[in-house]
Order: C-alpha cells, then sequence, then structure tokens
C-alpha cells in the first residue's frame, strides 16, 4: 500500500513540476518580450543613408557632411564605412541587412552608456590592412571619457573615422597616425629615465678615466628600451613631425648629463677619497 501511495505522489509531483515549469516559461516569455524593441528595423530609415543617428549626437549640417564624406570614400576605395549612433533604443542586426555589411565593411557604433564610447565592428579584410591592436588603440584613444568631454561624441566619431580613411589612403597601419600629447609626455619620461641610467652607468670608477663605457654597455638593453622602444619608436610611427623627436633627444641627453655629474660629484668622489686612503 505505501508502495502506491509513494507512486501516486510521484505522480502527482511529477504532474505539478511540468505545470510549474509551463507557468514559469510563459512567464519568461512575457518578461523577455519587451526585449524585442531593442532590435526594432522600424528604428532603419526608409531610405539609403551611411549614418544613422538614432542618438542626435550630429547636427543636420554635420549629418549631412559626414554622409557626404563617406559616400565619398566608398564610391573612391570601395570601403563601407557605416556610423549608428543609439541610446536605449537600437535597430539591432537589422543593420546587418540594411547596410549589406561584408567583409570590407566598418560599423562604427556610439553608444554612450558604456565605459567607451566607441565599438568597431570590423570586417575581415580590413584586419589585412589594420590589425587588431590597430582598432584596440583606435577605441581608446578616441572613446575615453576624456577625449569625449573635451572633443565632444561628433568630435570622437569624426576624428576616429578620419584616422581610419587616413589609414586606408596610406594603404594599411600598424598603428593609429597621430601623436596625443599624453603619449608624448610618456615618451619623454622614458627618454629621460633612459638618459639617467645611462648617466649613472657612465661616471668613472677609477682616477684617470673619464667615461665607464663597460657600465654602460652592460646596461645598455636597459636604456635602449626605455629610449628607443619606448622613447622613439611611437613618436616615428605615428607622426613625420621632428619636434616631438628632438625634444626627446634634449631631455635623454640633458638626463644624461645631470646624472653623470651628479654622480660623479656624489657617489664617484667618495670612492675616489675612498681608494686613495
Amino acid at each position: 500500500m505505501a508502495g502506491v501511495i509513494t507512486a501516486r505522489t510521484a505522480a502527482r509531483l511529477r504532474a505539478h513540476l511540468a505545470a510549474a515549469g509551463l507557468v514559469l516559461l510563459l512567464t519568461l516569455g512575457s518578461w523577455a518580450a519587451p526585449a524585442l524593441a531593442y532590435d526594432n528595423p522600424e528604428l532603419l530609415p526608409d531610405h539609403p543613408t551611411p549614418v544613422i543617428d538614432l542618438a542626435r549626437a550630429f547636427t543636420d549640417s554635420q549629418r549631412t557632411a559626414l554622409e557626404q564624406e563617406l559616400s565619398a570614400v566608398e564610391a573612391r576605395s570601395g570601403w563601407k564605412l557605416r556610423v549608428l549612433t543609439q541610446y536605449e533604443r537600437t535597430p539591432g542586426l537589422a543593420v546587418k541587412d540594411f547596410w549589406q555589411l561584408d567583409e570590407r565593411s566598418l560599423l562604427l557604433v556610439a553608444d554612450p552608456r558604456g565605459g567607451n564610447l566607441l565599438n568597431f565592428n570590423v570586417g575581415d579584410a580590413l584586419f589585412a590592412l589594420m590589425p587588431r591592436t590597430y582598432w584596440v588603440e583606435l577605441q581608446t584613444r578616441f572613446g575615453n571619457q576624456y577625449y569625449v568631454r573635451d572633443h565632444g561624441e561628433d568630435g570622437a566619431i569624426v576624428d576616429a573615422l578620419a584616422a581610419v580613411e587616413l589609414c586606408l589612403d596610406r594603404g594599411g597601419c600598424q598603428v593609429v597616425p597621430g601623436l596625443p600629447q599624453e603619449q608624448w609626455v610618456l615618451t619623454l619620461v622614458t627618454s629621460i629615465l633612459g638618459g639617467l641610467i645611462v648617466g649613472f652607468a657612465a661616471y668613472p670608477r677609477k682616477p684617470g678615466r673619464t667615461v665607464e663605457w663597460t657600465w654602460v654597455l652592460l646596461l645598455s638593453p636597459l636604456w635602449i628600451i626605455l629610449f628607443g622602444v619606448f622613447g622613439v619608436a611611437p613618436i616615428v610611427t605615428r607622426t613625420s613631425d621632428l619636434l616631438p623627436l628632438a625634444r626627446n633627444a634634449l631631455g635623454f641627453s640633458g638626463a644624461v648629463l645631470a646624472a653623470y655629474l651628479l654622480a660623479q660629484n656624489t657617489v664617484g668622489r667618495s670612492r675616489l677619497s675612498s681608494d686613495e686612503s
């Protein structure tokens, strides 16, 4: 008898669980229904255009000028550059069919709700001209909150597209063209650090010597990385302007001289005095 009751109880439990599962499924379905509004093809314009400005980031004249620029780029080079600005409302995947996005397409999505304004959907053919590190640098340079604060959302979008167009005209880029002020300051700091290392390494340890070349060569991997890799390379790969390069070279040379004289008049003099005694 106990076995029969147990079987009946188990059957009832299965029936209740099935009913509860159905109710839960319907409930989740009702909650998921509003999400369709965020993937709405009705938000697409009724005419061909390379710019969909749902977030109203541009004025009418700016949007018209940008549409003409992107259309000219496509007619000249065959590359599709498309811009979608959104905030809370988005056509979602419908833009893929609307713009016929393919491997020669770049979709720039500007959404201020994230930590970075810019997001890029890059076609495979573009990766042959600009590597993935290029797009990461492009996003962090122009989409960060400080750049957007100083130049506005419209300025950040236009400047990022200008960098892409420049690289397409050049036939590709490994890094984003242009040298921002904060990046140059970083190269200057590393150049000065490299010079300090050379100066401290070069001060004479023994009487009759002027420069300790052995120590300079021994520490060469360190100061060459600081001055050459981090102080010079970011400049020559991003701009043809010689002024920041001259400033870094001057900072490196000044740091070498200052560290050499400081070490010679402190550590070097103390060592020579102890050797004489």
